[in-house]
């Protein structure tokens, strides 16, 4: 199947720009500033990992007329050059008198005038990305120019994805499909789980994946304890369960499921309780359907797995985050539209302190929902 094209074409980045802007004049706003990988990816198509460098900060503003405009270290204007991002502004850095900060407030006058409003996002799963020492800076170089909420504007564009958007995601969850499917070579009693994770990221590149950026890994007899806690050199001994949650990249956008694998015959327990968490899933995926709810989803998954949904959020969005908003709770009532695409993850307690999760990824259709990820059946993987 040959894959979707990389990138976006500019049209796709004038569209998103354009809602935001209509949506910024509801709002009040002058101006969004965005200070975030996502963010700025959404709206101008910078990709790089240089972001893991804590050390520069990176800006974004989109007008409430008019394309973006960049505001960045001189590092990133080749980079950004080949965006459709023409008004590129650029300084050293680091900078240890201004790091940007002084630029920044002029493109800020220069765009908004005064009495305007600036939103930054400001709600869960937010964060500012610059030090707090030159927001305040920033702030007081303003003038009467104010900073606020961004009313959402960017969480609620990005919630909803094109169909480009959607065969990126399609396209990573189809390596890790592959890359699910081949575990069997890597993974056998006696083999210390951190191997089979090293080994799992390497199978994940060697199936496409650009990068991984988030693997999960557990392991234990009759199921796990958790499933965040780094792998362990602990081998893997028969009547584990062992699980692997990737969470890898093409070009941007994740995936985020996981499969479960016994060593050897997996209990009785084991497998009702696996069987329990595909139907919790297939139940959800009945249910995903336009005009429902988030709280249906939650409530659909509900009764196969009893009291494990006190627990937390069972899914979650998805895109250019590993998680993105909404979560799937019973107090959410978000409505679902055609483009959402959601990771399903069901949870039961198979024995006191032994867990098993089961994740899916899907999109919401105008007549229901659709696989990303290959489904998996009521059987547990043996490895």
């Amino acid at each position: 199947m040959t894959p979707p094209a990389r990138g976006f074409p500019p049209e796709e980045f004038r569209a998103r720009t354009r809602k935001a802007q209509h949506l910024m004049g509801e709002a009040g706003l002058s101006a969004l500033l965005l200070t975030t990988p996502p963010e700025v990816c959404y709206y101008t198509g910078f990709l790089t990992q240089f972001w893991e460098s804590p050390t520069r900060p990176w800006f974004v503003i989109v007008p409430e007329r008019g394309d973006p405009v960049a505001v960045i270290p001189t590092i990133g204007a080749s980079l950004m050059g080949r965006t459709w991002i023409t008004d590129i502004r650029t300084w050293t850095s680091p900078n240890y008198a201004d790091d940007g900060i002084g630029l920044l407030a002029e493109a800020l006058r220069e765009l908004v005038q005064e009495g305007g409003r600036i939103g930054v996002a400001d709600g869960m799963e937010s964060h500012l990305r610059m030090p707090l020492a030159g927001f305040s800076r920033l702030k007081a170089a303003l003038d009467s120019r104010d900073i606020s909420s961004d009313a959402a504007i960017t969480r609620r564009l990005r919630l909803v994805k094109s169909d480009a958007e959607i065969e990126k995601i399609r396209r990573a969850t189809g390596i890790a499909d592959r890359a699910f499917a081949r575990v069997g070579e890597i993974a056998r009693a006696g083999v210390p789980l951190g191997e089979v994770s090293r080994r799992f990221q390497g199978l994940c590149l060697a199936e496409g994946a650009d990068w991984v950026p988030y693997l999960a890994s557990a392991a234990g007899a009759g199921g796990y304890g958790d499933v965040i806690s780094p792998a362990t050199e602990a081998a893997l001994v028969p009547g584990d369960v062992m699980m692997l949650d990737t969470g890898l990249v093409w070009d941007g956008y994740f995936c985020d499921f996981d499969r479960n694998y016994s060593v050897g015959p997996a209990a009785q327990a084991v497998r009702e309780g696996h069987a329990r968490l595909v139907e919790a899933s297939a139940a959800a995926f009945d249910a995903a359907k336009p005009g429902a709810t988030i709280r249906d989803l939650f409530q659909a998954m509900r009764p196969f797995i009893g009291s494990s949904g006190d627990t937390g959020r069972l899914g979650h969005g998805l895109g250019l985050q590993l998680t993105e908003w909404p979560s799937i709770l019973a107090e959410d009532e978000t409505v679902l539209e055609a483009g959402m695409v959601l990771t399903l993850e069901p949870l039961v307690e198979v024995s006191p302190g032994k867990i098993l999760v089961h994740e899916e990824n899907i999109v919401i259709r105008p007549t229901g929902a659709e696989y990303l990820s290959q489904p998996q059946n009521a059987e547990i993987r043996v490895v």
